[in-house]
């Protein structure tokens, strides 16, 4: 997200006595305001992102304390020597004349983070405030990933409604609920939120992974339920096939795969394969007309 340069949404401003007495609750000596550089920055929102997630408003005030104390860094590369800032105080903002697509009032949580001024950190305070680095993303967890049409929790199991897609004219999107722990923020090129930004915990990364082998799953049991009504229909004719279909729904994989292997032993007793071709087992008798070319 890019850094504010209003009074309300952000940007380098004067550290304050409050200000430093909050920065020394984390530095290890008292700092003096011409020691530090502040800035605030757009950690998240409320908005439905690239990735067709949102934070909840609920989420964005748990993150709130959870960022206090957590390192700015860089790509979200975990290393302590790209450590770059620190979060000294975060507070949630609300615009409520705005409205999301999810249709509720907007918010997004604000960070104030401060870096020690030195020489190796000089250049980096200069493309800050000539606003070349100003995008940021979260590095957190969450608890619930819920869907939007049928109030799934994705991160328990799969509802196949697919993010980004619309089901009787209402988008599906997931909202990231229960928050569980932030880890970092960092500077980044392109954030998934348009406004800020935020990289999924490995729990929703695994998800992700989840659902796409569900997915797979899904079709090859679909297939394999067309395939016992096929050979079903085929080793009775008598069989109704809505009915078999029907039974097929309810069936688990292991009840699927011996229904499969007994209809087609009973298919292929009914209609046994034939070869294509037949041979004569007798001489077959030669024409006199045709005899007149034999030596």
């Amino acid at each position: 997200m890019k850094i504010v340069k209003e009074a309300v949404g952000g940007g380098q401003a004067a550290a304050t006595a409050q200000d430093l007495e909050l920065i020394g609750t984390l530095a290890r000596k008292p700092l003096g305001a011409e020691e530090v550089y502040t800035f605030s920055v757009r950690l998240c929102d409320n908005e439905i992102d690239r990735d067709f997630e949102r934070f909840t408003t609920q989420t964005l005030e748990e993150l709130a304390p959870m960022f206090v104390g957590r390192a700015g860094i860089f790509d979200h590369q975990w290393s302590a020597r790209g450590q770059a800032a620190r979060v000294y105080k975060t507070e949630v903002i609300r615009e409520p004349e705005r409205v999301t697509r999810a249709g509720d009032g907007y918010a997004w949580l604000k960070g104030y983070a401060y870096m020690v001024r030195t020489d190796s950190n000089r250049d980096l305070i200069a493309e800050i405030e000539g606003g070349i680095k100003k995008e940021v993303s979260v590095g957190c967890a969450v608890e619930h990933a819920v869907c939007s049409v049928c109030g799934c929790d994705r991160a328990q199991t799969d509802c196949g409604h697919e993010k980004g897609k619309e089901y009787a004219g209402q988008l599906c999107w997931v909202s990231l609920e229960g928050a569980r722990d932030a880890y970092e923020f960092s500077f980044v090129a392109v954030p998934a939120q348009p406004a800020a930004g935020v990289v999924k915990s490995w729990r929703e990364r695994q998800a992700s992974r989840l659902e796409e082998e569900a997915a797979l799953g899904r079709k090859c049991l679909e297939s394999l339920r067309s395939e016992v009504v096929r050979l079903a229909l085929l080793a009775d004719r008598e069989l109704s096939a809505q009915a078999m279909k029907s039974l097929a729904d309810k069936l688990s994989l292991a009840e699927l795969e011996e229904l499969r292997r007994s209809y087609a032993r009973q298919a292929g007793e009914r209609f046994p394969l034939k070869t294509q071709l037949s041979y004569e087992t007798k001489d077959a008798g030669l024409d006199e007309e045709n005899r007149a070319f034999l030596g």
